[in-house]
């Protein structure tokens, strides 16, 4: 009878620990871990967290300052999506570093602005002027585009997001491009002349494009920020469930009460 006792008491501990194991991994399964930038991304995540929390997953938000890591996050399985970048920055970055990514749909679009504590507009902008522009591949020749489609620069026939100030064929006011971290730019605006900054880093200095910036891109901007994960997981029942939220009419309607424009929803 002890001996019986001892067997079914064994059993019963196998079966205890196997559903417990179960439930442990069906929680983990349900965890979906993003990287973002703080604005806007994170508050728009922040947003959708009850959303996804009713089709059963916890959303776990990884906040990153830089626009390097959480793609090196993301290739090496620390997280499984991240929401900071565009296209052609992923792509860029995919042919830098030998990974592969792929986009999960796009969300919004932050049209990229010149800001200057020294001048109101760009006609104000004197010879000589020091302009700092972000010093990543893709945001560099998109702030030289910008710079050109107001008439500041003009660059080489056909040059395009990979434009560099080599590519510079006419300068009038010979403009001196500081090229700067994206991050670093907002503090970098008492010390230069004006500074090409992404809207996600000017909203957190407490810039608004619309009312702030003395050239903006239009809301035409093809440069639309998107989820991005790896290759495989594009069909992820998670990211799916995460991108039907964040393409919500929800999610519209909060990006454009929030942000005033200086967001613009694209789905």
């Amino acid at each position: 009878m002890t001996k019986r006792l001892t067997i079914l008491t064994f059993i019963l501990i196998l079966a205890i620990s196997a559903f417990s194991g179960c439930a442990k991994k069906e929680t983990e399964e349900n965890i979906l871990k993003v990287g973002a930038t703080p604005v806007p991304h994170s508050e728009i995540l922040e947003f959708i967290k009850p959303i996804l929390a009713a089709e059963g997953i916890t959303l776990e938000i990884v906040e990153f300052t830089d626009y390097v890591t959480p793609n090196l996050a993301l290739n090496e399985g620390e997280i499984d999506a991240n929401f900071f970048q565009h296209v052609p920055y992923m792509e860029s970055f995919m042919a830098e570093h030998n990974i592969e990514l792929a986009s999960a749909g796009i969300v919004h679009i932050e049209p990229l602005g010149l800001y200057s504590v020294k001048f109101t507009d760009a006609a104000s902008i004197p010879k000589g002027a020091t302009i700092a522009i972000p010093n990543d591949p893709t945001n560099e020749g998109r702030s030289l585009l910008l710079l050109q489609a107001n008439g500041l620069i003009k660059l080489k026939t056909g040059t395009a997001l990979d434009a560099t100030e080599a590519d510079v064929i006419e300068n009038p006011l010979g403009l001196i491009f500081k090229p700067i971290d994206a991050a670093q730019l907002p503090r970098t605006l008492e010390d230069v002349d004006g500074a090409v900054i992404n809207t996600n880093y000017a909203l957190e200095a407490k810039l608004n494009p619309v009312d702030n910036a003395i050239l903006i891109e239009g809301a035409d901007s093809p440069y639309a920020n998107i989820v991005t994960v790896r290759p495989a997981d594009v069909e992820n029942a998670n990211i799916q469930k995460l991108m039907k939220a964040l393409q919500s009419d929800e999610v519209k309607n909060f990006i454009n009460e929030k942000y005033n424009g200086a967001v613009v929803p694209v789905f």
